[in-house]
């Protein structure tokens, strides 16, 4: 196993347990779920989906902007759309057919950059939906994220930013992600 790859599955289970420990802590003293109750981070909206998985929630209070709605980008609210089953023992993506359009397709994501490897430069990375190092934001599972791997190097940035690239769709990956831009460089 390869660093970056085992780096790759090291966020997926971190972004997992950070999921974990934001149910247990917003479940009431009983320790079940509170009914009707909000995410607890701001305004953001309440929690909705299985643990582990779902769009992660940009915190009202977080240091880091907003992603900004732009139209030549494809929406994380249409990567994050993404159904599961389990299959013996590894939870597998149902996507829909925007989703698997968007396969082996020159395409354009912004997001917020999660390093692989050390350094200024990166030519390896993870882009999120919501930033992974805020404190006031809930990660999302695999679908939040893209693998990305770039053909010249992307300084890293804790701004979000826009990647252009071959998109993948990827239906069973050994790490567990969903998508996979190839050949991406970075756009203004």
């Amino acid at each position: 196993m390869t660093a970056s790859s085992f780096l790759v599955q090291w966020l997926l289970r971190l972004s997992l347990c950070s999921t974990l420990l934001l149910a247990a802590f917003f479940a009431s003293a009983q320790g079940a779920p509170v009914s009707g109750a909000k995410s607890g981070l701001g305004n953001a909206p309440s929690l909705d989906f299985p643990v582990g998985q779902g769009p992660g929630v940009h915190g009202a209070n977080s240091l880091f902007p907003n992603l900004q709605a732009r139209d030549d980008v494809v929406p994380w609210s249409v990567l994050t759309d993404v159904k599961t089953h389990k299959q013996k023992n590894r939870i597998l993506p149902i996507f829909t057919l925007n989703q698997l359009a968007l396969n082996q397709k020159t395409q354009r994501i912004q997001g917020y950059m999660m390093p692989l490897d050390p350094g200024e430069k990166q030519k390896h990375f993870l882009l999120s939906s919501v930033p992974l190092t805020c404190p006031f934001c809930a990660p999302g599972g695999p679908e939040s994220m893209v693998e990305v791997k770039t053909s010249t190097p992307v300084k890293y940035s804790m701004e979000p930013l826009v990647v252009e690239g071959r998109f993948l769709v990827l239906n069973d990956d050994a790490m567990g992600l969903y998508y996979r831009m190839l050949d991406a460089n970075s756009v203004k």
